[in-house]
This record gives structure tokens, C-alpha cells and sequence, in this order.
């Protein structure tokens, strides 16, 4: 029978490694001051190799060390989730959302991982922020049907938008500052509008670092 591989244990110089990334990540605004503390933390106490990946494995600074530390811990590491805080969903694996404005809307801040928007407005609609459920890889489609009226939607920076609506004496308005290069993921816009249009335009808004703090901060 093999014996089963030892638990190597962590150097000052990996822990140095990782706190290095985390200060770049911080530096950056990827993490705030609370979070980086956190892992800082727990990067200074780890005892061994297999409990640092965990702390740089969600960000884009650390992913080489990620895949080293990885290696050579031997064992599948999963993305960092912060203690007390909420489990991510993975981009897609939501529950598509559904909306209906009659003469009417509301402020919509659709959550991570949702997979599509279908919407339906009759003289009236929503604000629709997707700061929230955007980052890199991230598809979401909005597939959204209109009579004289429309929606307004907030996107973070770095978001590419597909228009592959069908109008009649109607149509979309990207603004220019919401026209990103797919960095930060993609919107795709699907659906029918009569007399009717939709305005993307840019979110000032960051997402909440936890669950708390959902109110809009839109310009």
C-alpha cells in the first residue's frame, strides 16, 4: 500500500508571495480594506502550502501563483470564499429573472450568476443595473419586449454589448462610455420592440464586498 503524501509546510518566503498579490489586488481596489486583512491574516498564519491557494485563487494578480501553489500542494483547491460571507454562484448557473412593467418600472439589480433577463414593458420601464452579476467570462442575455416604452441598463466597465433586437420604429442607444472590449464580460441583447428602445449606459455603482449595501449610486 502507498502511504499517503505528507502536507508540505509553508515558507516565509510563500507567504510572502501571497500577501505580496494580495496587496496588488488591494492596491487595485479588487479587495477592500476589511477583506485584504482577512486573508492577510490568514496568509501570515497558514502552516502549509495547501491553505495559500485558497486566499489568491479569485484573483487575477495571483493566478500563476495560484497554479504553483496548487501544484505543488497535490490537492484541487476551490475558489476563495471569505469567512461569514455568502457563496458565489458561478457565472450562468443562476435562476434566469423575469420582470413586468405596465405603465410603470423599478430599480432591478440582477444577481450574480443570472443567466438571462426576460422582460416585458407597456408604456412604462426598469432600471436595470448588472454591476452585480458582470466580470470576466460572464454572458448574460436580456431578452426584453417593449411597446412605446423601454428600459434603462446600468453596466459596469469593460462590458460588451451584442444588440440582436428586432425594432420597428424603434431601436437601442448604446452610450459611448458603456461600449467596453469584453474584458469584464458580455451582455447580449435579445427580443422585440415597437415604437420602444432601450439606453445602456454606464454604472457608476461597485458591487457590495458582502451582501449588504444594494442601493443605487447611478450617474
Amino acid at each position: 500500500m502507498n502511504a499517503q503524501p505528507s502536507r508540505l509546510r509553508a515558507s516565509n518566503g510563500d507567504r510572502d508571495s501571497v500577501v505580496d498579490v494580495l496587496s496588488a489586488a488591494h492596491d487595485c481596489g479588487r479587495l477592500d480594506a476589511h477583506e485584504f486583512e482577512n486573508r492577510r491574516t490568514a496568509a501570515r498564519r497558514a502552516t502549509y502550502v495547501d491553505e495559500l491557494p485558497l486566499l489568491v485563487g479569485d484573483l487575477p494578480e495571483g493566478q500563476a501563483l495560484h497554479t504553483d501553489l496548487e501544484v505543488r500542494s497535490g490537492k484541487e483547491i476551490q475558489p476563495y470564499i471569505p469567512s461569514g460571507a455568502p457563496a458565489t454562484t458561478s457565472p450562468g448557473m443562476g435562476e434566469p429573472q423575469m420582470g413586468l412593467a405596465l405603465m410603470s418600472g423599478r430599480d432591478v439589480i440582477v444577481p450574480p450568476g443570472t443567466p438571462e433577463v426576460r422582460t416585458f414593458c407597456l408604456m412604462g420601464g426598469d432600471d436595470i443595473d448588472l454591476t452585480d452579476v458582470m466580470g470576466p467570462g460572464v454572458e448574460i442575455t436580456l431578452d426584453l419586449y417593449s411597446m412605446w416604452g423601454g428600459h434603462d441598463i446600468w453596466v459596469p466597465e469593460g462590458v460588451r454589448v451584442i444588440d440582436k433586437t428586432t425594432n420597428i420604429m424603434a431601436g437601442n442607444d448604446v452610450k459611448k462610455a458603456a461600449r467596453g472590449d469584453g474584458s469584464n464580460g458580455t451582455v447580449v441583447l435579445k427580443g422585440f420592440s415597437l415604437m420602444a428602445g432601450h439606453d445602456v449606459r454606464l454604472s457608476r455603482r461597485t458591487p457590495p464586498a458582502t451582501g449588504a449595501g444594494r442601493a443605487f449610486d447611478l450617474r
